[in-house]
């Protein structure tokens, strides 16, 4: 069992996309004036879309520290500030939507099993909706899905700190949609990078 913290920006909805299951017990860490949680008794943070990344670089330190003690940190919305050790997201709005298309680079643990690509690049037949922009990568990471342009969109980070990283560029991604609908692309990628923290987990403690 994963023991999961999400932040959130007090959005209305935001607990029907993460619901506590067989495979995770969620946490609830809204932002307030006050914003100072305790990160170290969670395996994994996740930073849904919406998020407030203001409040998300004054406690950079800690998501450092917390990455470094082998945790995990899932983020799927475009940071624009530099909280994420090695990688940042850059807006991005200036090519034709309709040309976007998006490519398997590296997916050496198989996060994209089951997973229909076409599902993040279309929606209702329009091309382009998953990201308003890229990742500038680590070096050494993994560009697990890039654009038409090779852009990383989806990255695994593995090396600039002591745990993993798992970021997309503004794609929403939550254990169910808002129409509790699970087998579907987002929530399928989703579940795979869960599955992929509890196997880290059960090798640590071997």
């Amino acid at each position: 069992m994963l023991n999961a913290l999400i932040i959130s920006n007090n959005i209305v909805g935001l607990t029907d996309y993460y619901v506590s299951n067989d495979r995770v017990c969620y946490t609830i860490a809204p932002v307030t004036k006050a914003f100072d949680p305790d990160l170290m008794p969670y395996d994994i943070l996740v930073v849904p879309n919406g998020s407030d990344h203001v409040a998300m670089l004054k406690i950079k330190d800690k998501v450092r520290a917390f990455l470094d003690a082998g945790k995990a940190v899932v983020c799927s919305d475009g940071w624009f500030t530099n909280w994420v050790p090695g990688n940042q997201w850059v807006m991005d709005n200036t090519k034709p939507t309709i040309e976007i298309r998006y490519f398997i680079n590296t997916d050496r643990h198989r996060l994209f099993e089951g997973v229909r690509l076409d599902e993040l690049t279309f929606s209702h037949g329009m091309s382009g909706w998953w990201s308003c922009g890229y990742i500038e990568a680590a070096d050494g990471a993994d560009v697990v899905v890039e654009d038409t342009w090779q852009r990383p969109i989806v990255v695994l980070d593995e090396v600039s700190t002591g745990g993993t990283i798992f970021l997309t560029a503004s794609g929403p991604m939550a254990d169910v949609t808002y129409s509790g609908e699970q087998d579907v692309a987002l929530v399928k990628l989703y579940r795979n990078f869960l599955q992929l923290v509890a196997q880290k987990k059960e090798s640590v403690a071997v």
